[in-house]
């Protein structure tokens, strides 16, 4: 007998187990808003100093 057929079939959620912090369109991280290349560079080179620091 196959016991994993039996009893009612689960029902599909079509959502996110949960929400994510940075995810599109919140407070955080609007569509609107795009970094510029140089801005990104000067973020990534911050974070790559403050790690060798440590």
């Amino acid at each position: 007998m196959d016991y994993g057929k039996s009893g009612a079939p689960k029902i599909g959620k079509n959502a996110p187990k949960h929400n994510e912090h940075n995810a599109k369109g919140t407070p955080k991280n609007p569509f609107s808003v795009k970094d510029t290349k140089a801005e990104l560079l000067a973020r990534m080179k911050a974070a790559a100093e403050a790690k060798k620091v440590k």
